[in-house]
């Protein structure tokens, strides 16, 4: 036999996954016509606003100046129609018709006006643009794409942790990850999912990563080390194990009057020179040699490793 004593043990849970920018959009063009101008280049970063495309204007300018004169018209003749009724000289149905008329012209105006900014396609987020772009001279129809803007600020890392382990995530919980390209950085548990993949039966989570000099990639492969809470554990050689007339993986032990006791264990990691087990008492003496030729609550004379090797 020999005495284990449980020790403080501090695991990290790897998960395996990738990194996945923050947001990806493909701005879109909500008008039709050919692009004249382009402020804008592939790899360039650009802010919420910044212009990226611009379509030729045609004839949507004097589209807004019509409009803007039919508005001015129909206010005069309904402020000519209000004070003449006023006076008794003309009907209150002529004056409803006017003003109708002035509603009209007001949202033809606003809609002209709308369809000339369409002509200014400009980025809805901060990021960087992605190749490919629209060529200046190209046509772009209604829903064409202008441009692809990444932002990888921050940048997130995905991975699925299995059912057994997803009770030791929290949110927030502090995560390393480390790139295939050779970066670490270091993020925050920002998600986890409700419910489970049917097929795979694991939970998908998110760790939130700085990314303010954009060294960390949308895309590439990543390993999330996950610190978990530190447990008790004991450190034991697989050789000690046996197994129950249940079928349970547990070691055999001796008692204080001398009768074995079998304890089932949960497996919690493996290193090379043993592995963490859960579930036994902080204590416990372990039969090392011969627990597969005794049972349950049987008596035996123990013999501690270190004094059979004194012998």
């Amino acid at each position: 036999v020999r005495r284990l004593v449980a020790e403080e043990r501090r695991a990290v849970l790897e998960v395996r996954g990738r990194t996945e920018a923050e947001a990806k959009v493909e701005v879109r063009s909500a008008t039709s016509d050919d692009v004249v101008e382009r402020p804008a280049r592939e790899g360039a970063r650009v802010s919420a606003g910044d212009i990226l495309c611009v379509l030729e204007r045609g004839t949507r300018e004097a589209r807004v100046l019509e409009a803007k004169a039919v508005l001015a018209q129909a206010e005069l003749d309904h402020a000519a129609a209000t004070q003449l009724n006023s006076k008794g000289f003309t009907a209150q149905t002529r004056v409803a018709a006017l003003q109708a008329q002035l509603d009209a012209a007001k949202a033809r105006l606003q809609e002209a006006e709308l369809e000339l900014e369409r002509t200014v396609i400009r980025s809805p987020i901060d990021g960087v643009i992605e190749s490919p772009m629209a060529e200046v001279g190209a046509k772009l129809d209604n829903g064409g794409i202008c441009a692809t803007v990444v932002d990888s600020d921050p940048m997130t890392a995905i991975g699925q942790v299995s059912e057994l382990n997803i009770g030791e995530i929290s949110l927030n919980m502090p995560a390393t990850v480390r790139l295939v390209t050779g970066e670490s950085l270091d993020g925050k548990v920002r998600y986890i999912s409700p419910s489970a993949d049917p097929d795979t039966r694991t939970f998908r989570i998110e760790v939130e990563l700085p990314n303010p000099d954009g060294k960390a990639r949308d895309g590439v492969t990543a390993v999330t080390l996950l610190p978990l809470p530190a447990e008790k554990a004991h450190k034991v050689s697989p050789a000690i194990l046996t197994l129950n007339d249940a079928g349970q993986v547990g070691i055999r032990a001796v008692d204080d009057s001398n009768k074995t006791v079998f304890y089932p264990i949960r497996v919690l990691g493996g290193e090379q020179d043993g592995m963490w087990i859960g579930g036994l008492p902080e204590e416990v003496v372990a039969i090392t040699v011969g627990q597969e030729y005794v049972s349950d609550g049987e008596p035996v004379e123990p013999v501690f490793e270190t004094a059979e090797v004194s012998q």
